[in-house]
C-alpha cells in the first residue's frame, strides 16, 4: 500500500505520526511532498522567531525522524499535477510517484486583498518561515508599520513588528471590532486598551483602498479618505484553502473554496483524502490546528484498518497575544432569550470575562475571556459535560469566598472519562488516568506516552490535576520534588535547611542535592534561605543562585534599565524626601510614576548608577521598597484617624508598624498589605494577603485576599483585636504560609488549596491547634531583628558595589558606542496625554 501526502505541515506532520504509530513496520510506503525547504514546523508558535527561536526550534521532527519511520520526504519540491485516472502525482522536480491513496494536507495561504499597490517593497505576508526572514531583513529600514489584519494573525504580525523594534506600529482592521469571530465588543474594547498600553495603535472600522508610493511603500489610504505614512506593512487579513490543485485535478471544490469532503474526509475520488484548512467539511474551513489533527487521526486510522468519522469540532480556543490572554469557548455569542449573561470587568487590570448560562441558570453555554484566562479549560470541560453550576453562577469567574467553589470549580474530579482535555492530540481524561494507574505518574512521562500537553500546552495544568487526582484515589503519597536536582518538596527542603543550619545554596546542594543545580532550584533554595535567615541576599555566594531581579536589587525593565522604588511605609512621607525623590529622577534622567501602594517608581536606571543612586536616596533615609523581591510590597493606608472625620482608629501609624516589622521579609511568593481607618475601606485591606480594618473595638483582621488577575477577596480570620494580639497572629499567619506554601504560590491560591480552608487556617494562628504559636513567634521576632536594608549594605562595601558594572574589564567606565533608549520619559508623556 503505497500512500502519498501532498503537504508537510503541522497537519500532515501529524498524520504521518498517526499512522506509522497505527501500522506495523513496513505495512505501508508512505511519500511526502512539501513545498518548504524546511521540515515540518510548529505555525502556532511562528512568533517566536522573533524572540530568538530558529526553525530548528520549531521543528516538529528532523528529517532523521522520517527516515526512522521509513517515510519518503521530498521537501521543496511541491506537487504540479495530480493524474487521477493513473492515480499519480507529478512533482516539481520531475519525481512521478503512483499511489493507492492520496491524503491533501496542502493547508492554507494569506489571503491578500485586492488592493492596488500590494506588490510594492516593504509589503510582506506573515505566513511561513521564508516571509519571516524577509521581515527581518527589511524592518531594519523601516519606522513606522501597519498591519492590516486584526485577527489573531493579525495581532501576532503586530507582535512581531514590536519584536523587531518597531515601536511605531498600527493595527489596521475593517471590522468595528478586533477579533470579530471569538470575542464581543466589550471584550474587543478590553484587548485594544491592553494593546494601546503595550504601544500599538489601533484602527477599526478601516477599509484600505490603496497602498502607495513609487517602487516602495511609503503610505495607505483608506475609504474614509484619511491617509497613514508607513514604511513597512504585513498582510494577514485572513486565510484561504490551498485546493488549487484539488480543483485542477477534477476533484469538487466549494463555491468559496476548499476540498469537498465527507465525514470519512473522502474527497469526491473515494482513494483521495483530505485534511486540515484546505478541508471544506460540511460547507465549513477549519482555521485551527485542533481540528486538522483530528481530521489527520480519522483518516490514518481509517486507512490502518479502522472505522473513525469526523463530525465536527469544537472552535474555543485559548490563545496569547502580545502576552495578553484571549479565549472564547463553547456559545460566546447569545441571543436574547437564549440565556442569561453575567459580566465581570476590571479596568484597571484590563481583565474582562462573559459567561452565558442557560435561562435557568444551571449549565453553562460559552463565554469570553480576555486578560486572564486561567481558567478555561475547566469552563471548557463545563460546558461540553454539562457540569451543573454553583448556585450562585458568579463563582465560575471570581471563585467561591472561603475556598474552591462547588460545581464546576470543584476540578478534574467532578468531570467524566470521556472529557476531552488535550484538543490538540484528542486525549481524554480517562486516557491519562489509565496510564497514570500503569505507572506513568509524572508529567514528563504523560507527555511521551501520549503527548497531551505537547501542543498548545494549555491543558497542561488540568493534566497536572488529572495525575494528582489519580494518584489520591489509589492512595499514593504525593511528593512534589522541587526538581531533578533536589528530592524534596519545598516544605522539607524548608526543615531539612533549618536543621542542618546551611546558609548558602552550594552548601544546600551538596548536602541534599545532586548535580550542578539550575533555574528552578537555584532561585527557590535563595528563596528559602532568605526566608529562614534574612541574611542579605548577595551574601554568602547567593547571588548567582537568585532571579536576576533580585541579583540586582532593583526590576529590570524594557531595553535592559532598572527601576528604583524605596520604602515609603503607610505613604507617609516629608516634603524634605520628596525633594530628594525629585532630585535623584532628575539628575539620572529617571520616568517617576505613583504607584497603587502608595510609593513612587523611578524608571530607567543604568546598572552602574544604581548604587549613585541608592546612595543619595539612603543618605536622606530611604531604604529598599524591595519591588525586586518576593517579599513584602507595601503596607497600604488611608488618612485614618488624624485626618478624617470617619476614622475610627490611626491607621497610618498602625501601618508604618506592620511595615517595619515585616520589611524585607522573604516568602514563596510577593505580598501585600493595607490598614483602613473605618469600614469605609478607603485603603482596600480586602484585596490584600492580610489586610487590617479598624472597628470601635479594635483591629479586624483579614487574610489570603488578592487583587490580582483573578482577584479574590480577604477572609476574617480574628476581629475587635487589640494592636498587640493583632501583630501576633499575623507572625503566626505569615509563618505558617512561609513554612507550608508551594513556589510562588500567593497567599489566596495557598488558601484555596487547604484542607479545611480558613476554619483550619484559623484553628492554627488564633487557636493554636500545631502548638506552633510560640515558635512561629520567635522566628519571626529573629527574622525582623535580622533586618538589613539592601541597598545601604551595597552602599557601605565596595565589593558589592564592584557588581554594578557594565563592564568588569572597564568598572565605573560606559561605552560611548552604547545608547540606552528610555522606557519613556515625562516629556513624551504629557504629549500624549
Amino acid at each position: 500500500m503505497r500512500i502519498v501526502v501532498i503537504g508537510n505541515g503541522m497537519v500532515g506532520y501529524k498524520f504521518c505520526e498517526k499512522l506509522t504509530a497505527k501500522l506495523p513496520a513496513g505495512a505501508a510506503d508512505v511519500v511526502v511532498f512539501g513545498e518548504e525547504i524546511h521540515p515540518a514546523y510548529d505555525r502556532v508558535h511562528l512568533s517566536e522567531f522573533f524572540s530568538g527561536k530558529n526553525a530548528a526550534d520549531l521543528c516538529l521532527a528532523g528529517t532523521s525522524w522520517y527516515g526512522e519511520k521509513g517515510i519518503a520526504l521530498h521537501l521543496g519540491d511541491p506537487v504540479q499535477r495530480i493524474d487521477l485516472v493513473n492515480k499519480t502525482v507529478h512533482s516539481y522536480k520531475g519525481l512521478a510517484v503512483p499511489f493507492d491513496y492520496l491524503v491533501l494536507a496542502t493547508g492554507s495561504a494569506a489571503f491578500v486583498p485586492p488592493i492596488p499597490g500590494v506588490e510594492k517593497e516593504g509589503v510582506f505576508l506573515y505566513r511561513t518561515i521564508e516571509d519571516l526572514e524577509m521581515m527581518t531583513a527589511y524592518a531594519p529600514k523601516a519606522r513606522r508599520a501597519a498591519v492590516i489584519g486584526g485577527g489573531l494573525l493579525g495581532l501576532e504580525a503586530a507582535k512581531a513588528l514590536l519584536d523587531l523594534g518597531i515601536a511605531d506600529t498600527h493595527v489596521i482592521e475593517f471590522a468595528p471590532r478586533l477579533m470579530p469571530r471569538q470575542i464581543d465588543e466589550a471584550g474587543s474594547d478590553m484587548l485594544k486598551d491592553r494593546l494601546q498600553q503595550l504601544g500599538l495603535t489601533i484602527h477599526t472600522n478601516k477599509n484600505t483602498v490603496a497602498i502607495t508610493g513609487e517602487e516602495c511603500i511609503n503610505g495607505m489610504q483608506f475609504a474614509d479618505h484619511s491617509v497613514l505614512d508607513v514604511d513597512m506593512l504585513v498582510i494577514s487579513a485572513g486565510i484561504k484553502p490551498r485546493d488549487e490543485l484539488a480543483a485542477h485535478a477534477g476533484l469538487q471544490t466549494g463555491p468559496r473554496g476548499g476540498i469537498v469532503v465527507n465525514d470519512k474526509l473522502q474527497t469526491s475520488h473515494p482513494f483521495v483524502f483530505a485534511i486540515g484548512e484546505c478541508a471544506l467539511h460540511n460547507d465549513f474551513i477549519y482555521g485551527l490546528v485542533a481540528p486538522g489533527y483530528e481530521m489527520a487521526e480519522v483518516v490514518a486510522t481509517n486507512l490502518a484498518g479502522g472505522d473513525k468519522s469526523f463530525t465536527g469540532f469544537d472552535m474555543s480556543t485559548k490563545l496569547k497575544l502580545i502576552g495578553v490572554d484571549v479565549a472564547s469557548f463553547g456559545a460566546p455569542f447569545i441571543g436574547p432569550g437564549q440565556g442569561r449573561t453575567l459580566v465581570w470587568q476590571d479596568t484597571i487590570k484590563g481583565v474582562y470575562k462573559r459567561i452565558n448560562t442557560t435561562p435557568d441558570g444551571k449549565y453553562l453555554l460559552g463565554g469570553i475571556l480576555v486578560g486572564d484566562a486561567a481558567e478555561y479549560n475547566m469552563l471548557l470541560q463545563t460546558v461540553k459535560n454539562k457540569v451543573v453550576l454553583p448556585p450562585d453562577a458568579s463563582e465560575v469567574l471570581l471563585g467561591a469566598r472561603g475556598g474552591q467553589h462547588s460545581g464546576a470549580g470543584s476540578g478534574v474530579a467532578s468531570l467524566p472519562d470521556d472529557a476531552l482535555i488535550c484538543s490538540c492530540e484528542g486525549i481524554t481524561k480517562g486516557a491519562i488516568a489509565g496510564l497514570v494507574q500503569e505507572g506513568c505518574e509524572t508529567l514528563d512521562g504523560i507527555k511521551k506516552s501520549c503527548k497531551a500537553g505537547t501542543g498548545c500546552g494549555g491543558c497542561v495544568p488540568m493534566v497536572k490535576d488529572i495525575i494528582e487526582d489519580t494518584l489520591k484515589a489509589q492512595g499514593k503519597l504525593l511528593r512534589k520534588m522541587v526538581c531533578e536536582h533536589f528530592a524534596y518538596s519545598r516544605q522539607e527542603l524548608y526543615d531539612l535547611i533549618k536543621m542542618k543550619k546551611l546558609y548558602s545554596y552550594d552548601e544546600v546542594l551538596d548536602e541534599l542535592g545532586k548535580g550542578d543545580g539550575c533555574e528552578v532550584c537555584k532561585p527557590l533554595v535563595s528563596s528559602v534561605l532568605a526566608s529562614l535567615w534574612n541574611d542579605l541576599v548577595l551574601a554568602k555566594g547567593n547571588d548567582t543562585a537568585q532571579d536576576s531581579n533580585d541579583r540586582f536589587l532593583a526590576n529590570i525593565q524594557k531595553g535592559g534599565t532598572y527601576s528604583v522604588v524605596p520604602r515609603i511605609p503607610g505613604g507617609e512621607i516629608t516634603p524634605d524626601k520628596l525633594m530628594v525623590i525629585a532630585s535623584v529622577a532628575k539628575k539620572y534622567n529617571l520616568y517617576t510614576k505613583i504607584t497603587g501602594g502608595q510609593r513612587i517608581d523611578m524608571f530607567g536606571a543604568h546598572v552602574s548608577d544604581l548604587p549613585l543612586i541608592w546612595e543619595e536616596l539612603v543618605a536622606a533615609g530611604f531604604e529598599s521598597g524591595h519591588a525586586y523581591g518576593k517579599a513584602l510590597r507595601t503596607v497600604k493606608s488611608c488618612v485614618g484617624s488624624t485626618w478624617c472625620r470617619f476614622g475610627l482608629h490611626d491607621s497610618v501609624s498602625f501601618a508604618i508598624k506592620v511595615e517595619e516589622r515585616y520589611r524585607g521579609l522573604r516568602a514563596p511568593h510577593k505580598f501585600k498589605s493595607a490598614v483602613s481607618g473605618c469600614i469605609r475601606e478607603c485603603a482596600e485591606a480586602q484585596s490584600k494577603d492580610f489586610g487590617i480594618i479598624a472597628t470601635e473595638k479594635g483591629w479586624n483582621l483579614y487574610v489570603c485576599g488578592n487583587g490580582g488577575s483573578k482577584p479574590q477577596h480577604a477572609l476574617l480570620l480574628a476581629a475587635d483585636l487589640d494592636s498587640e494580639t493583632c501583630i501576633k497572629y499575623i507572625d503566626r499567619f505569615l509563618m505558617f504560609y512561609i513554612k507550608t506554601a508551594d513556589p510562588l504560590t500567593r497567599t489566596a491560591t495557598w488558601l484555596n488549596k487547604m484542607e479545611g480552608g480558613i476554619d483550619y487556617l484559623r484553628n492554627v494562628v488564633v487557636h493554636d491547634s500545631l502548638g506552633m504559636a510560640e515558635a512561629f513567634e520567635a522566628e519571626m521576632q529573629q527574622l525582623v531583628n535580622n533586618y538589613k536594608c539592601e541597598w545601604k549594605e551595597v552602599v557601605d562595601s565596595p565589593e558589592l558595589r564592584k557588581r554594578f558594572n557594565h563592564f568588569v574589564n572597564a568598572p565605573g567606565e560606559k561605552d560611548p558606542q552604547v545608547q540606552f533608549d528610555g522606557m519613556r520619559d515625562q516629556k513624551r508623556a504629557r504629549e500624549w496625554k
